[in-house]
């Protein structure tokens, strides 16, 4: 998932919530013309304090610093939301409000809620024949964000999010009480809301 922090684009994973730390330093570095180094950050005295505490306030006794910290599959270095927050604050104590509220906001939690309430609205439409789930959930794309693409509810906004989960919520309950009765019914209700929040 890629989310705004300010002028930068920072990388979140969904399945553990990190947050990609190399990339944010190659973004800053690039924009202050600084040559920052996240090695740098890992030898500070701080750091090392910082990092013990945290692995005991999280119950990690017994674990190091590299369950914070990962390499992923293509490189760079990811971190757990708490210790990117402290990682952040290095780059630029001017950060500090900005990523606090970045990282403790709810964008995760909209996006899984707009997961679950896909499975949902797929589970409802089950009792229908000809279905075709591809250009359903492509239908809902089109209604939310105005288009269709791979991964555009990664780059999701909070709000768009948020009229996904109304969406999919909506149109479950219509199919479970009976209003819409078939898939066609489905895709007809859907073309109808995408022209309303077009005009």
């Amino acid at each position: 998932m890629v989310r705004q922090m300010g002028s930068f684009d920072v990388q979140q994973r969904t399945k553990d919530g990190m947050f990609n730390a190399t990339d944010l330093l190659k973004q800053w570095n690039y924009d202050s013309g600084q040559k920052k180094e996240l090695k740098s950050f890992f030898k500070l005295k701080n750091t090392h304090e910082f990092i013990d505490e945290l692995i005991k306030e999280e119950n990690l006794n017994g674990y190091d610093s590299t369950h914070l910290k990962v390499r992923g599959k293509y490189g760079g270095t990811w971190m757990t939301p708490i210790l990117f927050v402290k990682f952040a604050m290095w780059i630029n104590p001017r950060f500090e409000v900005q990523v606090i509220k970045f990282v403790y906001d709810q964008l995760i939690e909209f996006r899984n809620d707009a997961g679950d309430n896909y499975k949902e609205l797929s589970s409802s439409v089950q009792k229908f024949i000809d279905i075709n789930y591809p250009i359903m959930a492509k239908g809902l794309n089109h209604i939310v964000f105005g288009k269709h693409k791979k991964g555009i509810r990664q780059e999701a906004t909070t709000a768009q999010l948020t009229s996904l989960n109304d969406l999919q919520k909506k149109l479950a309950f219509a199919i479970d009480m009976g209003y819409i009765k078939s898939f066609d019914e489905l895709l007809s209700e859907m073309r109808r809301l995408y022209f309303l929040r077009k005009n």
